[in-house]
């Protein structure tokens, strides 16, 4: 007898969440959502509501596809594949082909007609016709002084306002300016934990979207979130703290304004990183 051949959806007909759902249930290593949602800090409604699809139960769509990648990489699934099936299920995909269109077209002016010239002629004639140009070239040089006398005036005040700013710019010279913030590698896009700004000593900024999760030497969790590029949060003071990076190549860590070597490669999660500045510098000299 000839066997029966099932009909198995491939990746390319499943939803994200079909993807997702399959990836946690089936296989060797069968796992359950509570014990999943634990570890990634990310509530259990927000990861069936993944499965199911259902996206108005998440909040806004960067934390969307923050939890999908970090659920995606947790059960070792694409993580970029995940994020772009998502994007077509919520239609972005759509509005940034229109976007992409409406610029195109706007970069693709129209040619501007071209005027042919005239003789040099014809437009003497309309001159010598247009009674206001009679007047102006009847009394022109009572219109060129009075515009030698503007000149000179706006030069007068360019001079004056000139001489104001640099008095100005002496004056704001002498106050100091102070600032212990890192030359980070991308423009900030939010600041989290600034009442940590004074004190602290780590600086982290997500140079690519990726969770990050800080626990004091309790164990308790002081800070949990999905950083986009650019976000920057300042660590409590003290060397006890530890993180838990979901992407541990997208986060830039900063002490006392150096750069340290990443903890991870990209789209990998790392536990138990510890939090203490002197070690931290100890591997830059190691790496130099």
């Amino acid at each position: 007898m000839a066997e029966e051949v099932k009909d198995v959806k491939t990746n390319a007909e499943m939803t994200a969440g079909e993807i997702l759902r399959d990836a946690r249930t089936t296989g060797r290593r069968k796992r359950e959502i509570p014990t999943i949602a634990k570890q990634l800090c990310i509530r259990e409604e927000f990861l069936t509501a993944l499965e199911e699809g259902n996206y108005t139960v998440l909040p806004e769509v960067v934390y969307i596809l923050g939890f999908a990648r970090n659920y995606a990489m947790e059960l070792g699934v694409d993580p970029d594949m995940i994020v772009e099936k998502i994007k077509r299920e919520l239609g972005i995909h759509k509005i940034e082909q229109v976007v992409a269109a409406t610029e195109g077209t706007e970069k693709n002016e129209a040619p501007k007609p071209v005027v042919k010239n005239e003789s040099l002629g014809s437009k003497w004639n309309d001159i010598k016709e247009c009674k206001p140009c009679k007047f102006i070239v009847k009394y022109w040089k009572w219109f060129v002084g009075g515009l030698i006398l503007i000149v000179v005036l706006a030069g007068i005040a360019a001079v004056l306002i000139s001489s104001s700013k640099e008095d100005h710019t002496e004056a704001v010279a002498t106050i100091p300016v102070v600032s212990n913030e890192p030359a980070y590698k991308q423009l900030v896009r939010e600041r989290f934990g600034t009442e940590n700004r004074d004190k602290g000593e780590i600086v982290l900024q997500a140079v690519s979207e990726s969770w990050v999760k800080i626990e004091d030497a309790r164990g308790k969790t002081v800070f949990s979130r999905v950083l986009v590029p650019g976000d920057v949060y300042y660590v409590p003071a003290g060397g006890k703290n530890k993180a838990t990076f979901g992407n541990a190549g997208g986060v830039d860590v900063w002490v006392r304004g150096t750069l340290v070597p990443q903890v991870g490669d990209d789209n990998t999660r790392k536990t138990g990183i510890e939090l203490d500045a002197d070690a931290l510098l100890e591997t830059v000299k190691t790496s130099e």
